[in-house]
Formats: structure tokens, sequence, C-alpha cells
């Protein structure tokens, strides 16, 4: 490319005209934000805010101290700017509400502040994952019904992998663009226009220790995607590294699939519905692929609470569906 474009700019001349910069400008704070958490996560282990902060997450999972500063920035950066109506985060028990004392805006905001945060005192590359509706009625300040939106509604969604260099991926539904933090500038710029998913893949992700755990059409998969089963057998490597945004990232660029399966004794699955499976679903479907539970697009499901759970099967789509076919022959 020879013209530089910082996020900044890119953003501004991806707006239509008709924008008011309310939306625009959201983006921005969450960028913003992610500069702020990647100082802090690239010298962790110099200001003692590495290991756990002594408390548990509405989970039930330890926080992790970066944990909780990442949950406290991304909410300090945008409760009072007045383009959001409500928040929701991992972290949280309930939504967050906008003060009263702060002007409502027409967005709401859905994140994970910091993803594989069990893996940040060995150093795993470690990410935020974020997606933005408009509030159901802009008249009423926020309200549950303005989070509990299926994922086809969502107006943008993206992530951070704090790693080697820190990038910020994301799309507002016009292609899936990603952004590499230069820390000598303090700015992202564009590095990765229009990224799709290669053809051939190159990779599957999935914890192969829980084959045990799982149904006998997810297994059957596992053994597909190994190359046992002679069906049109994929040619995969497999890699896992259990943080999910470093294991998306990877899958984006190279092709693949990642699963995180429903277990028989945990049907509902783990990962996280708003803040992680569906954000994910809206980028990998802008990058040309398809994300599901293993019976239904992700997109398509209407979360009932704010920490609701799912199965999930996310990448090219031929691996996807795979998936689907298999765990339904099984029934």
């Amino acid at each position: 490319m020879s013209t530089v474009y910082t996020i900044e700019r890119f953003i501004l001349e991806q707006q239509p005209d008709y924008a008011r910069g309310e939306f625009t400008n959201l983006l921005y704070d969450i960028a913003l934000s992610a500069k702020i958490i990647a100082s802090k996560t690239n010298k962790a282990g110099l200001v003692q805010i590495l290991g756990e902060a002594g408390g548990t997450n509405i989970q039930g999972e330890d926080q992790q101290k970066l944990d909780v500063y990442a949950d406290s920035i991304i909410m300090r950066m945008c409760d009072h700017t007045g383009r959001l109506c409500a928040m929701a985060s991992e972290e949280q028990e309930e939504f967050i509400t906008i003060p009263d004392r702060f002007k409502k805006g027409n967005y709401v905001l859905v994140y994970d502040p910091l993803d594989g945060s069990s893996n940040i005192d060995v150093n795993v590359s470690i990410g935020t994952i974020f997606g933005i509706f408009r509030c159901v009625d802009w008249n009423l300040r926020g309200r549950v019904e303005d989070i509990l939106q299926p994922g086809r509604k969502m107006v943008a969604a993206g992530y951070v992998l704090y790693g080697s260099s820190t990038m910020l991926v994301y799309s507002t539904g016009q292609g899936v663009h990603g952004f590499t933090l230069n820390p000598e500038l303090g700015e992202f710029l564009l590095s990765h226009p229009h990224m799709r998913l290669p053809e051939p893949p190159a990779y599957y992700s999935v914890n192969g220790s829980y084959f045990h755990r799982w149904s006998p059409g997810t297994q059957k998969y596992l053994r597909w995607l190994q190359g046992e089963i002679e069906e049109e057998t994929p040619n995969l490597s497999s890699r896992y590294i259990g943080s999910l945004v470093a294991d998306f990232h990877r899958n984006i660029l190279r092709g693949g699939v990642f699963a995180y399966p429903a277990e028989t004794l945990k049907p509902e699955g783990k990962l996280r519905l708003l803040y992680e499976a569906a954000p994910l679903a809206y980028l990998i479907q802008q990058a040309g692929g398809h994300a599901s539970d293993g019976v239904r697009p992700i997109l398509d499901i209407e979360p009932q609470e704010i920490h609701q759970r799912t199965p999930l099967f996310i990448g090219n789509s031929r691996l996807v569906q795979k998936a689907e076919q298999f765990i339904r022959e099984e029934g």
C-alpha cells in the first residue's frame, strides 16, 4: 500500500455521508481502550499486575488482575461519551447502565475485556472481543432487551490480539480489516485489508483431551478432521493454543476451524454467546466463513440471558458444515 491509513482515518473514510459520527467515535473509543490495555499487557511482569485478583467473575472463574484492569478501562472509556445506551461485560454480573448524569447514546456494547486470561501468567497471546448493537428503543435508557439481541443484528464486531504485536481486527459489515499497533507512533495502522479465509484451510483447533466427554457425532467429526474417516478427508494440521482470540486469528489468516463442542454433562457448552461466539461469528461470516453451535447458525440464536453459553464450531464453511452433518446424523 502506498497510502498509510491510521485506524482513525480508515474509520472516517468508511462512514457513510449521512453519519453523525457517533458510531465512528465509538469504534475509536474501543481502539483507544485497546492501546491502554496493550501498554499494560506488554509490561505486565514489570508492573506487578500479573496473577489473580482474588475474586471470581459471574462465570465462577478466577479473575486475573489484568481482567479487572481491562474491564475497568473499557467501561470508563465508554460510559460517559453519549454514544451508548448500555453495556454488558463478561466480568460483570448484571448489564451496565449508563449513569443518568451522562447523555444516552444509540448503541450497545458487549465485550469480553480479556479473553484467555488463564494464559496471562505464561505469556501466551490474549485478547479483547467486542460486539456492537443498536438500541432496540432509542427513546428509552438502556434495558436488558437492548443486550439480548441475536448476533445477526450486530452492526459491528471485532477483537484485539495482544501478542508479539498488538492487532485490532474489526468489521462493520463491509469486510474484515486488521490494524497493527505501531508502538513508536502510538497508532493502529492498516496492515490487513479485506481479510478472507483462504482455501484450502490449513488447521483444525480443538482440545482433543475432552474427546470422551463429547457426543458420538462430535467424536466422529474429530476423527474426520484427523483423516481417520475416508469421506472427503481434509488435509489439516492440528494447532490449539487454548486462547480463543489467538486460535481464531491464526485460522482467519491461514484457514481452518476452531471447535469448542458441547459436552455430555455440559450440553450448553462453555463459551459465552454474547461476548465471544456472536462477535466472532459476525467476523467469520464477513470473511467468507460460517459459525454454528452444531445445529444452527450462531448468528440466529436468540439469547435468553446475558451470560448464556454455547457450543461453537467456527471457520471455513465446509469444515463447519461437516460438523453439523455428523451431529445431525447422530440424532
